[in-house]
């Protein structure tokens, strides 16, 4: 998974039931995979994960999809079938995410006399 403030390449798969994301590495792996189906699965994802959004679209909150969702909306549960339908028909989308702000770890910064 790409750090808070790296870009993430990902695919979104709207379906029927819910929606669907899986993180790939990057558009040119994913478009030779799809032209040339040699390429290892693993080449092309990143993380052997599929999301779902529970119909919140590409920006929701990302669940792992349980087996019962996957066998609702691809009649079948088995990830590779799955994983390679969501890569065929997917929406590639590259976002940023916002670098995460907070503040340092407070119980280090304490007044000199408890040190």
């Amino acid at each position: 998974m790409p750090r808070a403030n790296d870009p993430s390449s990902k695919l979104f798969y709207k379906g029927r039931s819910d929606d669907f994301i899986v993180f790939v590495d990057d558009l040119d792996t994913l478009n030779k995979w799809r032209r040339d189906r040699t390429i290892p699965l693993a080449n092309v994802v990143n993380g052997w994960k599929i999301f779902t959004t529970h119909r919140h679209g590409a920006q929701g909150v990302l669940d792992g999809a349980s087996r019962a969702s996957l066998e609702n909306e691809f009649g079948t549960y088995n990830e590779d079938v799955c994983m390679e339908k969501i890569l065929e028909r997917g929406e590639y989308q590259l976002s940023a995410q916002r670098e995460h702000q907070a503040e340092r770890n407070v119980a280090n910064e304490g007044p000199s006399i408890l040190r």
